[in-house]
């Protein structure tokens, strides 16, 4: 569904792990009437600094960033939290006559924004056990055919030996009464009221892009990536299975500092989580309609203001200076 042309714009700036999302966007701030929010489930934390690559406090002391430092790392961060208080960001910066302009990696975050979040029931410790027990006896593979007649479009996009998946599926039928395709399909229903200019930053090479990622790794480190969660763990109320610490290369710090692995493994494990990630992150983004390509050639700033002109502002590029 196309937005009504009434509604206000808004940009997303969308990439993998050290594409260079951050400096286009600052770059960006910096010659349009916009804001900047950002769309990460790591920034969210105050204190964990080094290894999400934070801003420094200089430059979002000239460039104010919302949806940076408002939590401890103590505190989870959901997408529906996300969605709450980045459309309550949105609104006042349209409400001032400016563009939001949202900036990160977490790809679950900017799809929650765009579809809306459905309303489902929270777990039922009774139905699951009765489903495993059921699945015990008759097989997974049954209970996704039952699934199949229930509700064919979340059966078609479920793997019949997905255990976890075919349990939530059926479960929420059970609780609702309803398919949890009809669920998330109501919640589609009512869309983000923004238009959207959105950009994916990525290098074309992926080379490129795993250099990056094995620099700012090591960089991290040679920055005190270590003595930062090592003072993260002192407070001794955050555990390491808290989603704060579970963020790549806070994970394998953690790993290091309990004596499980070695310094050159911590390095090793730290790069290749980046990547993972990054091609997760990737992958959602090939999936993302309508969304504008920036890599390193042409230079990503003058081909993002150029399409920004074309779509939102509809002057000369010198009258936005």
């Amino acid at each position: 569904m196309t937005p009504p042309t009434a509604f206000p714009w808004a940009i997303f700036l969308m990439g993998p792990t050290a594409a260079g999302k951050t400096e286009l966007a600052v770059a960006l701030a910096r010659r349009l009437p916009c804001e900047l929010i950002s769309v990460d489930s790591a920034l969210v934390y105050r204190g964990m600094d080094i290894g999400t690559a934070k801003p420094s406090p200089a430059l979002l002391a000239e460039i104010p960033h919302h949806l940076i430092d408002i939590l401890d790392p103590a505190v989870p961060y959901s997408t529906a939290q996300c969605r709450h208080d980045a459309l309550a960001a949105m609104v006042d910066i349209t409400a001032r006559g400016r563009i939001p302009l949202l900036v990160g990696g977490t790809m679950l975050y900017f799809r929650g924004l765009q579809q809306g979040l459905a309303t489902l029931p929270s777990a039922n410790p009774a139905v699951r056990d009765a489903l495993s027990a059921e699945a015990a006896v008759i097989g997974w593979s049954a209970l996704h055919a039952r699934l199949t007649a229930l509700d064919p479009v979340t059966a078609a996009q479920i793997h019949p030996h997905d255990p976890q998946r075919i349990q939530r599926a059926l479960e929420v039928h059970a609780l609702t009464g309803r398919p949890l395709s009809a669920l998330i399909a109501a919640a589609a229903a009512a869309p983000l009221p923004y238009r959207l200019l959105k950009f994916a930053r990525a290098p074309h090479d992926r080379a490129v892009l795993h250099t990056r990622i094995a620099q700012r790794f090591h960089a991290m480190l040679a920055d005190g990536l270590i003595d930062e969660v090592r003072s993260l763990l002192a407070r001794g109320d955050l555990t390491p299975d808290l989603p704060a610490l579970r963020c790549v290369g806070y994970r394998q710090v953690v790993e290091y500092l309990s004596g499980a692995i070695d310094h050159a493994t911590l390095v090793e494990r730290g790069i290749i989580a980046s990547r993972q990630l990054a091609k997760r992150q990737l992958t959602w983004l090939r999936a993302e309609p309508d969304c504008h390509w920036l890599a390193d050639e042409p230079e990503p700033l003058n081909a993002a203001m150029q399409l920004i002109e074309q779509t939102i502002i509809n002057a000369p590029l010198p009258e936005l200076r």
